[in-house]
């Protein structure tokens, strides 16, 4: 089977996956394609997506089966010895193999390698200075997920955890008592997304995701997180000194407008005045809450240079 034949029908396969990886193997397969713009794939009968594990088809009937080791072995497809070694290989360079099965035989690995965002580490390093502790769980292998880790500074990691399971450690999380926050952009994502206290999709990702999350960062850019945790912090900081505001201003203002001074000091407040005190203590509430239109990004983003890139 030729290359070009081989991508073919892979791609035909992955249209009908809304996973990022699918769309990086239909793009890669177009480049394969290259006397063709917008090239046509066969049609893809007895579409199935088995999520967490991957896909399966009838293309030229032909049996296309697309997916992790799990989904190959769940199939009862023996993985030849050298392929083995290739997945041990792709692991050890931080990628994700993906194993394609044509007729229950196994006939092509594809690596992908999905590369950091530049700013990651100093993310997760700016993170940990807010006291926010950043934990992975991921649906890639084992070794690609702890090499990925180290690289970024990430001490808690969980990979090869299906969409459910990604659900389940967050409600642990928040049985222990933390509040937590989902960052994700992927169909995977979706449950532990609308699970979390807080969910936080990537512009870029699926529409599934974005729908299930609760913040959609616009920019797709990773410091919009330390962003966003700052400023939900300044709002409920604003929100408490209003509430003491507004009970300190009350515990002294209704005591002396009920007249409780006048015995003592013949001191009193007049009705008109009594209600102009309680307006201005509204008004004085109001303009407390909207100096936030004043708010900046944390300083730390202001000025950092992310490998050579300077954020704006």
């Amino acid at each position: 089977m030729v290359l070009q034949d081989f991508f073919e029908l892979i791609a035909a396969t992955e249209m009908n996956s809304e996973h990022p990886l699918a769309k990086a193997i239909v793009e890669y397969a177009k480049k394969i394609r290259e006397d063709e713009e917008d090239p046509v794939w066969p049609e893809a009968r007895a579409f199935e997506s088995i999520t967490g594990y991957g896909v399966k088809a009838t293309v030229r009937n032909k049996e296309i089966i697309i997916g992790n080791k799990s989904l190959i072995v769940d199939q009862n497809i023996a993985i030849p010895v050298d392929g083995e070694l290739m997945l041990a290989e792709t692991e050890t360079m931080a990628q994700t193999g993906i194993l394609v099965s044509i007729d229950r035989e196994v006939t092509g690995i594809l690596a992908i390698s999905d590369p950091l965002k530049p700013s990651a580490r100093e993310v997760i390093s700016i993170l940990k200075s807010m006291k926010v502790r950043s934990i992975m769980v991921t649906g890639d292998n084992w070794g690609t997920a702890n090499s990925i880790a180290k690289e970024v500074g990430i001490e808690t990691v969980i990979a090869e955890a299906k969409p459910e399971e990604k659900a389940e450690k967050v409600k642990e999380l928040q049985a222990a008592g933390f509040t937590v926050a989902m960052v994700g952009d992927g169909v995977n994502d979706s449950p532990a997304l609308a699970e979390a206290d807080v969910g936080m999709a990537i512009g870029a990702g699926t529409d599934i995701a974005i729908e299930a999350a609760d913040i959609v960062l616009m920019k797709s850019n990773l410091e919009d997180v330390i962003t966003a945790i700052d400023l939900s912090r300044k709002t409920f900081s604003r929100i408490r000194l209003n509430y003491i505001w507004a009970l300190g201003y009350n515990l002294i203002g209704i005591p002396v407008a009920a007249g409780a001074l006048f015995p003592g000091t013949g001191l009193r407040l007049p009705p008109w005045a009594a209600g102009a005190a309680m307006a201005a203590s509204s008004v004085s509430v109001v303009l407390c809450s909207l100096l936030l239109k004043n708010y900046r990004r944390p300083k730390k983003l202001e000025n950092l240079n992310i490998h050579g890139i300077k954020i704006e």
